[in-house]
């Protein structure tokens, strides 16, 4: 059954068990069930009703809920946590998912938890809080197998099972000396058929593919993609192993490349959260950037045509034709990269309206601005009535084409069809045609006659 009909018919009955202080049924729902859908199950309730949940439940559950949230609702959730409880779920989580969450904590909150926590979690997380943003040291966790050379495979697996409820995957066991130099590998499968006196020297590939822990993410993704591995092992200048990056980890890394190119080819600065989880002016911010730099692209073409055009000023329209028209296509283009992008993500379910309400005032905000540009720009060449009909042409332009990128993805959704297919085509066409209509009617208005 998909989760999001688990979603449905659970989260009437949270409600419920919320209002009803059912301190048992909340217990039994953050520890019977699988942790991804306990998230997907509170995924719409305030930070508060989210922890009014999950404090019911022990640490070890709490942090694997807790890693299914976004980072800005885990920061939302921080901030209600008292601090006791919140540095037990810190050391439950794994090294990745714990540096995420706290190199995203002010510095005060930070310094305040840290001496809460165990001092070996404590010092392995200063140790992955060092390494360079976007690299193997990370994304890594240090939770790995790992095994002497000189033993059996019956003391192996004897020792394995002492390891394995602190590792992430014991899948792989890394071999290494007394030095933590990385000497091969062997797989859980060859381990378990191997005859018990067996030696791991005898057993394990030697020369396994590693990666370095300055190596950037996306190549390291990229390089436990190529070798179908579950898990890369990541090792320092010396080969000393350090850590391990997990086939999860690589899957959002590559997940975040492609959204970040995605978003790139749209002409929108590459978001840190998602769409629906970045705040308003830090969208409107990335967006205005790339739209003024194209207004100004654009605004080159009207200065060109006026040194070419010898003929009455009534063909003054003509000239900032091409600027107005490309103000809304590009606005446009923008929220269909943001929503389709989203959409592949799965993040607009239930969320329609508000993003049209969003992208509307988006719309607005972004269409001062350029329109006041416009303006300017204008008024090097032809006076103030005409220079109004372009400002206030850039603005309705800008905020309709902004509606439109983001709906008409989303109805095309709703009617079965990929958004990805026809959403840019469209909004450039819709977006021209109104463009022309709304630029001649405005200079009807305002000056009176059309070139």
């Amino acid at each position: 059954m998909p989760a999001s009909v688990y979603t449905s018919l659970l989260q009437p009955d949270v409600r419920i068990m919320l209002a009803e202080h059912d301190e048992a049924g909340l217990r039994e729902l953050c520890t019977a069930f699988y942790p991804a859908l306990v998230a997907e199950v509170l995924d719409g309730m305030t930070p508060e009703q989210t922890w009014d949940v999950l404090r019911h439940g022990d640490p070890p559950h709490q942090a694997e809920i807790l890693a299914f949230f976004s980072l800005p609702f885990q920061m939302s959730l921080v901030e209600l946590i008292d601090r006791e409880s919140l540095s037990r779920i810190v050391e439950e989580m794994s090294a990745d998912d714990r540096v995420d969450l706290l190199e995203r904590m002010d510095v005060e909150h930070f310094e305040a938890l840290m001496p809460l926590i165990a001092q070996a979690e404590r010092a392995e997380i200063r140790k992955l809080l060092s390494y360079p943003e976007d690299s193997a040291g990370a994304i890594m966790t240090t939770e790995y197998a790992s095994l002497p050379a000189d033993i059996t495979a019956h003391d192996a697996l004897e020792r394995l099972r002492i390891q394995a409820p602190s590792r992430e995957t014991i899948y792989y066991i890394y071999i290494t000396d007394e030095e933590r130099r990385l000497l091969g590998f062997l797989s859980l499968r060859k381990l378990i058929q191997a005859k018990p006196s067996t030696k791991l020297s005898s057993l394990m590939d030697r020369d396994p593919i590693s990666v370095k822990v300055t190596d950037d993410q996306e190549d390291v993704a990229n390089e436990l993609l190529r070798y179908d591995f579950l898990a890369i092992p990541v090792v320092d200048d010396q080969n000393r192993l350090v850590g391990i990056v997990t086939h999860d980890d690589a899957a959002d890394v590559l997940q975040e490349e492609a959204t970040e190119d995605a978003h790139l080819l749209g002409g929108v600065q590459p978001l840190e959260d998602g769409y629906l989880d970045t705040p308003f002016f830090t969208l409107a911010r990335k967006r205005g950037v790339w739209l003024v730099i194209l207004l100004g692209a654009a605004s080159m073409t009207a200065q060109v045509l006026g040194w070419l055009d010898n003929s009455d000023s009534g063909t003054w329209m003509v000239l900032f034709l091409p600027m107005v028209l490309a103000s809304g296509g590009n606005a446009g283009s923008q929220s269909a990269t943001l929503v389709i992008r989203a959409l592949a993500l799965d993040e607009t379910e239930g969320h329609v309206h508000w993003i049209a309400w969003r992208e509307a005032r988006i719309g607005a905000c972004l269409g001062a601005v350029l329109a006041a540009l416009s303006v300017v720009v204008a008024l090097w060449m032809v006076g103030w009535r005409e220079s109004l009909v372009v400002g206030s042409t850039v603005f309705l332009v800008v905020t309709m084409g902004t509606i439109v990128g983001a709906m008409l993805p989303l109805g095309l959704k709703r009617i079965g069809l990929d958004p990805a297919i026809m959403s840019n085509p469209m909004i450039a066409a819709l977006s021209d045609m109104m463009g022309v209509v709304i630029y001649y009617t405005a200079a009807n208005w305002m000056v009176g006659t059309v070139a």
